[in-house]
């Protein structure tokens, strides 16, 4: 039996092609407020922050592209895999 060992390189593009797009996932990111816009039965509304603790203020003026692209990851992510709050 061979067993090929990979190399430090070999090993490093593996982990970065299974990482694939990773987000920022603190408390008041972009990826967490879609996911808690969601959880909360909120209609989709891109921003980040103005959650309390180190979030910051909100903000949702002036996002990128890529900024908009992570809320709605969170939000998606959410819909699709996530709970949502019981009201009752």
């Amino acid at each position: 039996m061979y067993i090929h060992l990979m190399t430090e390189e070999e090993q490093k593009a593996v982990v970065r092609a299974l990482r694939g797009w990773q987000f920022q996932r603190k408390h008041g990111s972009l990826y967490d407020r879609g996911s808690a816009d969601s959880y909360y039965g909120r209609p989709r509304d891109p921003h980040y922050g103005g959650v309390g603790g180190d979030s910051g203020p909100r903000v949702d003026q002036g996002l990128s592209i890529d900024e908009i692209a992570e809320y709605y990851a969170g939000y998606e992510y959410n819909e699709r895999f996530g709970d949502k709050k019981d009201y009752r």
